[in-house]
């Protein structure tokens, strides 16, 4: 696999979303992105409820024009974010690796962006194939945006703001002519840093609202990151890159404020991770995270020769000593770097901080 770091959008891989739904109700027009063989991203809110059919168009009136039937593999409401798996990939069409994906900087910055999609305002007519009724008929062309992200700004929503040029007027004062943008994803120094979800109209014609990437790994389930890693490429969220030269800190939860008798059952999932990872696995990498944290939680751990006795042992330990568990998983991130099996221990830490407040 090439390394697509840099690759940046591709014509190509920008899709039209067309979505029938049951019941006579109209159907609905998105945006989106291939970003795997078969699967396609997209904006969840474009594709939720019952629907008849998904199907998603590339290169539309093009020679390179293709389609495929698709579903949904992955709905996130919460983060509006959904995956379309295609049933069909026709031979011979170009691989589509999965794409670098970032983060920006929490910071006084504006970021240059760019995103593709089909929104309301490119609908034209074609003279080229009337309707039996004499009417033409219509289609909607690709928009090619690009402009800035104000990073500061939707902190509340947690949203990206987009600033792009506004439409040449609001003929349509009941419908967005931004309508069918959703599901575009937003690009920035080659890097996929968000989804389009919304145009909020009292931010005016010039102005988008997109999913940031980093609210994927709090809003999806375990199971739908496990997902969209392996479909869309995602990585660890230790592993997540920065856009705009600014040092972005890696969220992490602290577990100082764990009572000292939380129950095995509740321990598990974060043991059983520890224990995975490979640090751990050789006596020089145990007594070398023991040496870096509180002597006293060497001192005082029960030692086991079976591994997951000992680091059970140590974990509750740490929890006698606040803070001392913390400490603990800051040696790991040393020690270990990014990998797969840090971000286990971090995902089972931050339900741990969950459930514990």
């Amino acid at each position: 696999m090439r390394d697509p770091g840099g690759q940046g959008l591709e014509a190509a891989r920008v899709a039209e979303v067309l979505v029938q739904r049951r019941g006579g109700l109209l159907g609905r027009r998105g945006s989106g992105y291939r970003v795997g063989e078969a699967w396609v991203l997209t904006a969840a809110h474009v594709v939720a409820g019952p629907v008849a059919s998904v199907r998603v168009r590339f290169d539309a009136d093009r020679p390179e024009e293709w389609s495929a039937d698709a579903h949904v593999v992955l709905l996130a409401e919460s983060a509006d974010v959904a995956l379309l798996e295609m049933a069909l990939v026709p031979p011979g069409r170009p691989a589509a690796d999965p794409p670098h994906y970032a983060v920006v900087p929490d910071a006084d910055v504006v970021l240059p962006f760019s995103a593709m999609g089909f929104p309301r305002f490119k609908l034209r007519k074609d003279p080229a194939l009337p309707l039996d009724d004499g009417s033409l008929s219509q289609y909607r062309d690709s928009c090619h945006v690009s402009g800035t992200v104000s990073v500061l700004s939707n902190r509340r929503e947690g949203t990206l703001e987009l600033a792009v040029v506004a439409p040449p007027g609001d003929v349509e004062p009941e419908r967005s002519p931004w309508e069918g943008m959703s599901g575009a994803v937003v690009w920035c120094g080659g890097a996929v840093i968000g989804v389009v979800s919304a145009h909020h109209r009292a931010d005016g014609l010039g102005r988008l609202a997109a999913g940031r990437v980093e609210r994927w790994y709090d809003s999806l389930s375990p199971a739908g990151l496990e997902r969209f890693q392996r479909y869309a490429g995602l990585p660890p969220r230790a592993g997540l890159g920065s856009v705009g030269g600014v040092e972005v800190p890696r969220p992490v939860a602290t577990l100082a404020g764990l009572p000292p008798d939380v129950p095995l059952r509740e321990l598990v999932d974060l043991v059983d991770a520890l224990a995975a990872l490979p640090t751990l696995r050789s006596g020089s990498g145990m007594a070398l995270v023991l040496e870096s944290i509180s002597d006293r939680v060497a001192a005082n751990s029960p030692r086991d020769p079976r591994l997951r006795m000992d680091v059970y042992g140590i974990v509750r330990t740490c929890l006698r000593y606040p803070g001392t568990l913390d400490q603990l998983l800051e040696a790991m991130r040393l020690l270990e770097g990014a990998s797969p099996e840090v971000e286990r221990v971090e995902r089972a830490a931050a339900e741990l901080a969950r459930r514990y407040g």
